[in-house]
């Protein structure tokens, strides 16, 4: 462990925010939470009373012009992302930011390329938090495709389905189904394969919820992805499960094949006359990813220090926003979209 520990200030202290409190402060030694900025100021103090953190504020920029903290960890509402990424570099803080860093491209643009000038002679980080990538689960999939051993990559299948869709007024905000739940599958998928992109096409409706669908989103949806190399994938999301938190992969190559299953609170397995049961899935995101939001945390801490790449780049974080984008357009138009569409859309003066 480096002799002095990187100086942290969080920014958002709801739910995601107050689960990297506890990490920063109990599981990772590298690191010492000075800070931690709320617009409720309540909230503020409750998260810095809990986990011990020396103070508070409801004035993130009174965190973030904090002469002490080196980096920062944004978890406030997407809407807020860039700006304060932008803000954040400006004062020459190193940055992990929960995605998306925005909804749009000209917005995410914007931020990356204020980092990237404010990095200049710096090497500022920006890292984006898909936790999933440091999954134990998901890993050994990438690893299984690095290492050749079920051949040359085919076909991927992606299950994730949520066990009860968030709040309406979550939903209206979040970006819809495809910037909000999916684009963890969409950089999933991106990880897995090792390559890029090209194309989607979308089938989805309202099949659990007919509020979602007044809202203006969907609830069930597949989507099907071609990628530069030839694999072809598929991502299937449902914002409601009736038996708990679904997270499966299945990876078919040349040479075999690679699956993983659901985590489960137990091994137990229960045999009578009348069937074979075990105990559900692990309920949801905050139980069936504890570890991957510690090691994604750690692999920040230890990029700042040392001065080493982030294993999650600003351009990972834009990529699974351009293929929501194309996953909606689909939808709409019912048709195949290429990824360059999109770009081509955003890039047009």
């Amino acid at each position: 462990m480096p002799a002095n520990r990187l100086k942290i200030g969080l920014i958002g202290a709801g739910r995601i925010g107050s689960l990297h409190a506890e990490h920063l402060v109990t599981r990772i030694p590298a690191a010492h939470l000075l800070m931690v900025a709320d617009t409720n100021e309540e909230a503020a103090r409750a998260c810095a009373e809990r986990y011990t953190i020396p103070s508070f504020t409801c004035n993130y920029m009174e965190l973030l012009e904090h002469p002490a903290i080196q980096a920062v960890v944004i978890c406030s509402s997407t809407a807020t992302h860039a700006c304060i990424i932008e803000e954040a570099a400006q004062l020459g803080k190193h940055i992990f930011c929960e995605k998306p860093i925005a909804l749009d491209l000209p917005t995410i643009d914007r931020a990356i390329a204020a980092v990237e000038r404010a990095s200049s002679g710096r090497n500022l980080k920006l890292q984006i938090g898909f936790n999933r990538r440091f999954d134990a689960n998901y890993r050994r999939v990438r690893q299984a495709v690095e290492r050749a051993e079920v051949g040359r990559p085919h076909l991927l299948h992606i299950t994730s389905r949520d066990p009860t869709p968030p709040p309406i007024e979550y939903i209206r905000a979040s970006g819809g189904l495809f910037l909000d739940m999916m684009i963890h599958d969409f950089d999933m998928a991106r990880f897995l394969i090792g390559s890029e992109v090209e194309e989607v096409f979308t089938l989805a409706g309202v099949m659990s919820d007919p509020a979602i669908g007044e809202a203006g989103d969907v609830d069930t949806a597949v989507v099907m992805l071609r990628f530069a190399n030839g694999v072809i994938a598929t991502i299937n999301n449902s914002r409601r499960a009736a038996y708990g938190y679904d997270q499966r992969v299945e990876l078919l190559g040349s040479a075999g094949a690679i699956s993983t299953d659901n985590n489960y609170p137990n091994t137990a397995i229960i045999s009578d006359g009348r069937c074979v049961r075990r105990d559900l899935p692990l309920h949801f995101f905050l139980e069936r990813y504890t570890e991957s939001f510690v090691r994604e945390l750690s692999a920040f801490v230890e990029a700042v220090h040392y001065d080493q790449p982030v294993p999650v780049s600003a351009q990972d974080g834009r990529a699974p926003v351009v293929m929501a984008l194309a996953a909606h357009r689909s939808l709409q138009e019912q048709r195949p979209v290429r990824l360059s569409e999109i770009d081509a859309i955003y890039s047009q003066p």
